[in-house]
């Protein structure tokens, strides 16, 4: 059994009603948007997020759930999809998970429109159901989603990104989602506990962060990720092995490592040359040790919980974020 399927066994039931719920949330009246939307359900990932909105649902409520909490992994679907299909159209993407994107098969306008209904979708079905709590805790993740691409793209014109500037553009790019999985998770059994969901929520954040490093991590590898090396640097992207070294190293290093990604990230050879450099001066090391400081912080958090199925599989959700292949 697959790493994914051992997590995903205490929610099972959970999971499989809950992509029923999720077809059924994006129905329309428009043959079209129906067509993309059925195409968008069959070619989904591994849907971490609903995932980590149930199992922390569970582990606090003891094995109870409500139909909140599935309104709740609802909405961080609906968006996470929509944020998707915006970024294909964004990044001019052409595939998405090995296939064909909804921007590459039915053009820019029509990605733009569905990623705006399937937002829309997943703000009324919260104010449908008066969830304005959980409504709240989804609102400020898309803020902070957009600050942060904004941010990274400011920043990249310069490549004058600190250590601490680049925490915050993942902070607010990636882990700034999976913190609204697991406080809508806390908020859809205990509303009234704002400790508990602010606890799950720093918890999220730090399994965001660890998860965000790791995948810069797989810039610098040769194993088979979905992506291919360099591309990273290619794209002007300061992450945080290049980061340490480039604060690391001389002042000729420096303009150098610059230069490289500033006027020659095509040249494959130049792109090769910076990967080397950078693995050799603990840029790698480094990153590795972080990544792994932000999942222990994670896995303190839930500590003192009771011992359940449903804690198990969480902490081998964090373990697994930093393990995996891809």
């Amino acid at each position: 059994m697959d790493i994914a399927s051992i997590i995903k066994k205490p929610i099972q039931d959970e999971m499989e009603l809950f992509e029923k719920k999720f077809h059924n949330s994006m129905s329309s009246k428009v043959a079209l948007l129906n067509r993309i939307t059925y195409y968008i359900v069959n070619r989904k990932g591994k849907q971490m997020r609903p995932m980590f909105v149930f199992l922390t649902a569970k582990m606090i409520a003891e094995g109870q759930i409500f139909e909140r909490t599935y309104r709740g992994a609802l909405v961080i679907e609906l968006i996470h999809t929509a944020t998707l299909v915006h970024d294909d159209v964004v990044d001019d993407s052409n595939k998405r998970r090995g296939f064909f994107s909804i921007n590459a098969l039915w053009k820019n306008k029509i990605a733009v429109l569905v990623g705006d209904y399937l937002l829309s979708k997943g703000l009324l079905l919260s104010i449908d159901n008066g969830d304005f709590d959980l409504l709240k805790i989804i609102s400020v993740a898309v803020r902070e989603m957009s600050e942060g691409e904004l941010l990274q793209i400011e920043k990249a014109r310069k490549l004058d990104i600190t250590e601490d500037v680049y925490y915050e553009i993942i902070r607010q790019k990636t882990a700034t989602l999976i913190a609204a999985c697991c406080s809508l998770g806390a908020c859809s059994v205990k509303p009234d506990d704002n400790e508990l969901v602010e606890r799950m929520r720093k918890f999220g954040e730090l399994i965001g962060m660890a998860f965000q490093i790791k995948d810069d991590l797989f810039d610098y590898t040769d194993e088979a990720i979905g992506k291919p090396t360099g591309i990273d640097i290619k794209e002007q992207k300061m992450t945080l092995p290049l980061i340490y070294v480039l604060n690391n190293c001389s002042k000729t290093e420096k303009n150098w490592l610059i230069n490289s990604v500033k006027n020659h990230n095509k040249d494959k050879k130049r792109v090769k040359e910076v990967i080397a450099f950078v693995k050799n001066n603990g840029g790698l090391t480094y990153a590795e040790n972080k990544m792994l400081e932000f999942k222990k912080q994670a896995l303190e958090l839930i500590q003192n919980f009771p011992h359940s199925p449903y804690k198990e599989s969480l902490e081998l959700m964090v373990n697994y974020v930093v393990d995996r292949k891809k």
